[in-house]
């Protein structure tokens, strides 16, 4: 009931970023159904528990993106005087997880009905069993394991939530420009971590270009194959990358404080170093995750239908999920550093100051992240062309 009235009174945006989430899980739950209702009709085909892998990419994207939303969601953040009324961190941490949990089980009842609407299981609209075939309609679906596929993404996304809100500090609390610290925090140690899995994710892909063709990873929505092994390179990749996009976004906040640097360097800087673990790993996904669609695009572009309608889906999810990801944390930082950001403005610092040094800060990353996206994709095509 608390988590109702405070949907209800919620702002739109909020609203509108709990609805993201459900069409998220809307989407992950078609795919996943999709997966099982094309093993219900081939209960011979080892390409079946291949599908439902490949569901599982989407699927983490969600759960990141559901993750991200629940920290930024206003009823969730500590506010001073909540745990005299019994709304303490572990509270808040729960209520975040019934959210999550609220809005993903709504998708995931969405994909339900209208994966049996276009198998044609439900009737009395339009487009009944408009995708019958392609969706193993004639065969009996397996209830049990369409409602835990269902609960996939609602079970991980709300313990992802929980997890992550009973470990988060106290956004109020902000270290950018406090006297008691002397010196900013201690740059991110996962680059070398980062670098060893990208590297180690790109060999596998080049060494799974002079396989067989027998270990395949079929795409959902097409007949051809890509070996399992590009799968787990890709994934390294993306790991890796993940990994090191903090450091990589704290190096850019040290090279624009280089060489002698004004007032809008500096602040630029400063705020890029403090906030490189906030938003760094959100930037490492969605460079991973542009890579991989440009060595796709690279790799079928030449095809007449190079993709397949649930490998569209798929990679929509993706790219939505991870690009909302990052949008959300930097909403999340934005509003960390807001105390700071007026107390300049009250000193004196003309607001243009502001505006110029994150326009300043987001040409830094795209400078840096930009060419790095394309170079990864061209290295994970380079073998597999």
């Amino acid at each position: 009931m608390l988590v109702l009235r405070l949907a209800r009174g919620s702002h739109p945006l909020v609203l509108i970023r709990r609805l993201l989430v459900a069409a998220a899980s809307a989407g992950v739950g078609f795919l996943l159904l999709s997966a099982l209702g094309y093993a219900a009709a081939h209960p011979a085909s080892a390409g079946s528990v291949l599908r439902l892998l490949w569901c599982f990419v989407p699927l983490a994207a969600t759960v990141q993106f559901a993750v991200a939303v629940a920290r930024t969601d206003p009823s969730t953040r500590p506010r001073p005087g909540l745990s005299s009324l019994g709304l303490g961190p572990i509270r808040l941490s729960a209520l975040a997880a019934v959210s999550t949990a609220v809005s993903t089980l709504l998708g995931s009842a969405v994909a339900l009905l209208f994966f049996l609407h276009l198998r044609g299981d439900l009737t009395g609209m339009p487009f009944d069993g408009g995708a019958a075939e392609f969706l193993g309609a004639g065969t009996e679906l397996p209830l049990a394991a369409a409602l835990v596929l269902l609960a996939l993404v609602p079970v991980a996304a709300s313990t992802a939530s929980a997890l992550a809100l009973r470990s988060r500090p106290d956004p109020a609390r902000d270290t950018f420009g406090s006297e008691d610290l002397p010196e900013p925090a201690p740059a991110p140690a996962g680059l070398p971590w980062g670098v060893a899995l990208t590297a180690a994710g790109l060999a596998v892909e080049a060494i799974a270009s002079r396989g067989t063709a027998g270990n395949a990873f079929p795409l959902p929505g097409r007949f051809d194959s890509t070996p399992v092994a590009v799968l787990i390179g890709w994934t390294l990749t993306a790991v890796g990358l993940a990994m090191a996009g903090p450091s990589l976004t704290y190096l850019c906040g040290r090279a624009l404080q280089a060489v002698r640097p004004g007032a809008v360097r500096l602040l630029a800087g400063r705020v890029l170093m403090d906030e490189a673990r906030r938003i760094g790993r959100p930037l490492g996904v969605v460079c991973a995750a542009l890579s991989a669609v440009v060595a796709a695009a690279a790799l079928y572009g030449g095809d007449e239908r190079p993709y397949g309608p649930l490998t569209a889906l798929g990679a929509v999810l993706v790219l939505g999920c991870t690009t909302a990801t990052l949008l959300t944390s930097a909403l999340e930082a934005k509003h960390a550093r807001a105390h700071t950001a007026q107390a300049l403005l009250r000193m004196g610092a003309p607001a243009a100051v502001l505006r110029r040094a994150t326009l300043l800060r987001a040409g830094a990353l795209l400078a840096l992240f930009a060419p790095l996206t394309w170079v990864i994709a061209q290295l994970a095509a380079l073998p597999l062309a």
